[in-house]
C-alpha cells in the first residue's frame, strides 16, 4: 500500500515500533535517540563502555606539559574523550603545533573546546584515512598521538611509514559495562530488534555480552573499520554506514527499513 505521495505507508515513520539498542550514552546517545524517535523508533540507550584514567599518569603528563610547551610539531586527535583529557588537565597545544582530527565529530569538539584544527580527513574518517590523506608536504617531525590504552597501532605505525616521530601516549583506559539483565533478555528475545555498533570496543562487548545475537537482529555499523572490527569479534553486519557520522547511522538504518517497506518479500 502507498499514500497519495507514492509512498508506502509509515515512511514517514519508517521505524515505528522498533526498539534500537544505542550502545552510547551522554549528548552523542541522546542526539541519536531524538533522530531515531523522530522516525518512530524506540531507542534504548546502553552504554557498553567507559573511560576511566590511564594507569600511566605521569606520561601522560609529561607529554602533555611538551605538547603545551610547543615540543611536537602535530598533535593527532582520533577522540572526543582525549579533547576532555586535554581540557580536564588544563592542557592547550602550542599555537605553533598544528592539530588534526581523525573526523567531523572529533574536530568539532576540538573547536568547541577552543582548539584550533589544521586538517581532517575527507574521505574516511579513520586513522587510516587520517594517515592517507595527511598532505606530505604540510606534516614533518615530531607528533604526539595520545589515545585509548587499547587502540590499535595503526596510526602511529602509519606515521612513523610516512617518516614522522610519531609518538603513543595512552591518554585514557576503555572499559567494559555491564549490560542490565533487562536488556540482555530484550536482545535475546528479538524486541530489541537493531543494534548500533559505534566502534570495535562496543563491538567486544556486544560479541562478549549479547552474543549469540537472535537470527533476524539487524547490526549496522559506524564504518567499514567498526564493520571490521565486527565481523573479526564473531558479530553478523548487516548495514555499513558511508561515513563515521551518527547522521550516517541512523540514515542506514532508516533506509533499510524503507527498503523492506518497498519490498515486502524482504525479511
Amino acid at each position: 500500500m502507498t499514500d497519495r505521495g507514492d509512498r508506502p505507508i509509515g515512511a514517514d515513520k519508517p521505524l515505528r515500533g522498533v526498539s534500537v539498542l544505542v550502545p552510547r550514552g551522554g549528548k552523542w546517545g541522546d542526539g541519536v535517540s531524538a533522530t531515531l524517535r523522530s522516525y518512530g523508533a524506540h531507542p534504548v540507550i546502553a552504554p557498553l563502555i567507559n573511560f576511566a584514567p590511564t594507569e600511566n599518569a605521569h606520561g601522560l603528563m609529561v607529554s602533555l606539559l611538551k605538547l603545551e610547551a610547543g615540543e611536537y610539531d602535530w598533535l593527532v586527535v582520533t577522540s572526543a574523550t582525549t579533547v576532555d583529557v586535554l581540557m580536564g588537565n588544563s592542557i592547550r597545544p602550542a599555537p605553533t603545533t598544528r592539530v588534526a582530527a581523525v573526523g567531523e565529530t572529533t574536530a568539532a569538539a576540538l573547536k568547541l573546546a577552543g582548539i584550533r584544527v589544521d586538517f581532517v580527513p575527507e574521505n574516511d574518517n579513520s586513522a587510516r584515512g587520517l594517515v592517507k590523506e595527511l598532505p606530505r608536504t604540510r606534516i614533518a617531525g615530531k607528533v604526539l598521538v595520545p589515545q585509548s590504552d587499547i587502540a590499535e597501532p595503526t596510526l602511529v605505525a602509519g606515521l612513523r611509514d610516512a617518516g614522522l616521530d610519531a609518538e603513543f601516549v595512552a591518554a585514557y583506559r576503555t572499559v567494559g559495562v555491564p549490560v542490565d539483565p533487562a536488556i540482555t533478555s530484550r536482545v535475546a528475545s528479538g524486541d530489541i530488534s537493531v543494534i548500533l555498533i559505534t566502534s570495535g570496543s562496543v563491538a567486544r562487548q556486544i560479541a562478549a555480552q549479547l552474543a549469540p545475537l537472535p537470527e533476524g537482529t539487524v547490526v549496522a555499523c559506524i564504518g567499514p573499520r567498526t564493520a571490521f572490527d565486527a565481523r573479526a569479534a564473531g558479530l553478523p553486519v548487516h548495514l555499513i554506514a558511508e561515513t563515521r557520522s551518527a547522521s550516517a547511522l541512523v540514515e542506514a538504518v532508516v533506509e533499510h527499513a524503507l527498503a523492506g517497506q518497498a519490498d515486502p518479500s524482504e525479511s
